[in-house]
């Protein structure tokens, strides 16, 4: 099923989900699910499904049916949307983020419901079509419209086999724009007043967020102490620190009309992660008084995600209920980290409702060239989603 998934393209942009979601309907009605479509947004679908008891507990399954753009196709060793197994792994856009995890949760509804496993709790399936774009036409939209609701949710993104996700950094995405003065670009920099040049001072300003030392509250001090050890033991050395510190990506620049004008405009999108002990809006007032020093014109707004760092406790039953059974599964020992990313897991938080990551990843491949995902892990992923659902919704 995850290689048929691999096959129907839904890039974002452009946002067109209508191909997937039709086959996952599709299959769950093959499977006797009976699913709602919505279109919040023209040709984003959300579905939702639900399993099981409406009188006793109730556990979302969550995964988005987007992908990021293949980008330079040229640049791939092959098809990224053949769905192909080679040698132990599935290939293609999505395999790791996250068609992969999202497989194994709409598996885990058609295993339930074939077999009739009794569930004393209702299991609600909700795929989003936008996560990749910012989410307002998924999560958000279906916990503010009240269609889905939880005890606990679980969100099949990618992780590392043994190492959910108990907890996210924040994010402050913005658009710098800094306006200039046209004039003749033989006469620069005697006329004029170049807004690329301004910007390219700008960034540098902006990029000193860095550097801040930022205090880390004390009720999540103990989760950051294992997720720095799992850093230090499993991942890469120069990511040391990233969830102590803000990360500064500059992702976009355009500027200027043609070499010999003097820039009017330039624009700059940024992408900045942030970690617990400071706001979106903490973040936001830095920025803009070091920008102030610079004395120039310029304009700034918010756009795509934007949250504070949260987390759910690793004692909660959701988490309880995923790490024990990735223990049951893998027969080793697993435990809860934080991510130095984000995701929709702020907008379950921010409807109370605790939540976690967990989902099969060749992490290094995630967002690039070739991406592609072990069999072993999504089907040892799917078995843990499975064990999952009946421990925590028949548990009192």
């Amino acid at each position: 099923m995850c290689s048929d998934l691999l096959k129907i393209p839904s890039e974002n942009p452009l946002g067109d989900t209508t191909a997937i979601s039709e086959f996952i309907e599709n299959y769950l009605s093959k499977n006797g699910i009976e699913s709602v479509k919505y279109e919040p947004d023209a040709k984003r679908y959300d579905l939702v499904a639900k399993i099981g008891s409406e009188h006793g507990k109730k556990l979302v399954y969550c995964g988005h049916s987007d992908t990021v753009p293949v980008g330079d196709q040229s640049q791939w060793t092959f098809d990224p949307f053949s769905g192909a197994v080679r040698e132990g792994l599935l290939l293609g856009r999505g395999a790791s983020d996250m068609k992969g995890g999202l497989a194994g949760i709409i598996f885990t509804l058609a295993i339930l419901k074939r077999y009739e496993i009794q569930l004393d709790g209702e299991l609600t399936l909700a795929v989003v079509p936008d996560e990749e774009s910012g989410g307002e036409f998924g999560v958000p939209w279906l916990l503010n419209e009240g269609l889905i609701k939880g005890d606990g949710c679980l969100i099949a993104e990618p992780s590392s086999p043994l190492n959910p996700t108990i907890g996210q950094k924040g994010a402050c995405w913005f658009r710098l724009t800094v306006f200039g003065v046209p004039g003749h670009g033989s006469l620069a920099p005697f006329v004029g007043e170049n807004a690329i040049v301004d910007t390219i001072a700008a960034i540098e300003r902006i990029r000193t967020v860095t550097s801040l030392k930022i205090e880390t509250p004390e009720d999540v001090k103990e989760l950051l102490s294992v997720s720095n050890q799992y850093l230090l033991e499993k991942e890469p050395r120069e990511t040391k620190g990233v969830f102590e510190k803000i990360t500064c990506n500059i992702g976009t620049i355009h500027g200027g009309t043609s070499s010999n004008v003097v820039a009017d405009k330039c624009v700059v999108e940024i992408d900045c992660r942030l970690p617990f002990g400071i706001t979106n809006a903490e973040t936001m007032d830095y920025i803009t008084a070091e920008l102030d020093k610079l004395h120039i014109q310029y304009s700034i707004e918010s756009f795509g995600f934007k949250s504070s760092a949260n987390f759910t406790a690793a004692e909660d039953p959701i988490c309880q209920a995923i790490v024990e059974n990735i223990k049951y599964v893998a027969q080793e020992e697993a435990y809860g980290v934080l991510q130095w990313a984000c995701s929709d897991a702020r907008h379950f938080r921010e409807h109370q409702i605790p939540v976690l990551q967990y989902g099969p990843a060749e992490l290094a491949t995630i967002h690039g060239f070739d991406e592609k995902v072990k069999v072993a892990d999504l089907v040892q992923c799917a078995k843990v989603y499975l064990l999952a659902a009946v421990d925590f919704l028949n548990e009192a």
